[in-house]
């Protein structure tokens, strides 16, 4: 027996071997083939106006071996690209619990929820697909010509916002709107700043701010965040979301329901079984992607907390405070914390690098503010019950003088423990 054992495993590491080595061969052959065709795409090349285009392409197969010659530098095997990936991953479980979701809540919408697995997360993919394809086209062309016209390399950074935006967005929302959204989104708020690293907004909320304030009926309502496919609903059919039916109530035992009228539970808001954007219901799913930001060290823990510190303490408060003339301030902390977009937009909005602080204690104090607005804006302005989108964009905004006060308050400190010690 353990000689048949061994020769099993020795056969085994053979065939992995010859795998491993044909694999080898593979990649070697096609970049050595990429490589004869490269000189065509640099300066006096055939096809050099595409170099940009051609580059991006090169090194999304392949790791670049060019060197800086002078100067110091730390390469690191996290670069841009990387992290950009991680954060796709992490978003990964929410996209594919988002997709299942809208199968869900079409065929409860049209009373016939007993449906297998695979139906309703193929009736969700097929809904989402054109809104994935339209943000990553017109997003990923903007950026290819722009990157083209300044002789640049093409960046990494829409990865993440192509599938950011269909996230945070109806179900229902037209294409073309989209496509003019993602249009302003890329060239206004990143482009013209001079693209990727260099934007202060972040360019999925600019985008999803350019259709609530372009085309509010198409952001907000009964019937965008559930897709019937021209289908009618049942009689108890409601698709607005918990907090757009709290905006429209007086009474304190008001309580919010899912699509056919049946209350929610701290389990259904959870998991994430009610409508919304589709990306953004799922708390679950959400923290799966939140370990993973964390774990791989791409987000910002101090954000995280005082986010989720800063909103709790403003539900609190809201709470203790509540008045029939704001519906919203009737929900529970942890209700606050949980339904719409505040979580998603805390663990993957607020995090950006790009748009966040950079200071330890300005993390602390950007995290909290985003946190505190997103919940006020959405307890005290009952026109709109989601805060949660303003209040990164205004922090955004006051990231860098949040920065520069925190710095300066360490500078005049050092000074003072200077002149004590000269004294």
């Amino acid at each position: 027996m353990t000689d048949s054992s061994t020769s099993v495993r020795r056969l085994s590491d053979v065939k992995t071997t010859i795998s491993e080595s044909q694999y080898l061969l593979i990649v070697k052959g096609l970049k050595k083939n990429i490589d004869k065709i490269k000189p065509q795409f640099e300066e006096g090349g055939r096809f050099s106006k595409l170099q940009s285009v051609f580059d991006g392409f090169y090194t999304f197969l392949f790791t670049p071996n060019e060197t800086g010659k002078t100067g110091v530098h730390i390469h690191d095997s996290n670069d841009s690209k990387r992290a950009m990936i991680t954060v796709v991953i992490a978003l990964l479980p929410c996209c594919l619990f988002g997709m299942w979701n809208i199968g869900l809540q079409h065929y409860m919408a049209i009373g016939s929820p007993d449906r297998d697995l695979f139906t309703l997360f193929f009736y969700g993919f097929f809904a989402v697909l054109p809104q994935i394809f339209t943000a990553y086209i017109v997003g990923l062309g903007i950026e290819f010509i722009v990157a083209q016209i300044r002789h640049e390399e093409i960046q990494e950074g829409f990865l993440v916002s192509g599938i950011l935006i269909p996230m945070i967005c109806p179900v229902d929302t037209p294409s073309w709107m989209l496509a003019i959204a993602v249009a302003f989104a890329v060239i206004f708020a990143k482009e013209v700043f001079g693209g990727t690293g260099y934007n202060f907004l972040n360019v999925a909320l600019v985008t999803r701010a350019f259709l609530f304030f372009s085309y509010p009926s198409k952001m907000s309502g009964d019937h965008v965040f559930v897709k019937l496919g021209g289908q009618p609903g049942i009689d108890s059919f409601s698709g607005a979301t918990p907090l757009g039916q709290l905006a429209a109530q007086t009474e304190p035992s008001a309580v919010v329901t899912n699509v056919v009228g049946d209350p929610l539970s701290y389990t259904d808001i959870f998991l994430g079984l009610y409508p919304g954007s589709w990306g953004e219901t799922s708390c679950l799913c959400i923290f799966i992607g939140m370990a993973i930001l964390l774990l791989s060290g791409v987000a910002n823990w101090r954000i995280i907390i005082s986010g989720l510190l800063g909103g709790f303490l403003m539900a609190l408060v809201a709470h203790n405070w509540q008045s029939p003339l704001y519906p919203c301030t009737y929900l529970q902390p942890l209700e606050q914390l949980g339904l719409g977009g505040f979580l998603f937009a805390i663990t993957f909005m607020a995090t950006d690098p790009v748009t966040a602080c950079r200071t330890r204690t300005g993390q602390y104090i950007y995290g909290a503010l985003i946190g505190i607005i997103a919940i006020l804006i959405r307890c005290y302005n009952t026109g709109y019950p989601e805060g949660a989108m303003l209040a990164v964009l205004l922090m955004n905004c006051f990231a860098p003088l949040i920065d520069y006060c925190v710095v300066n308050a360490n500078i005049r400190k050092r000074m003072r423990r200077l002149t004590v010690r000269n004294i």
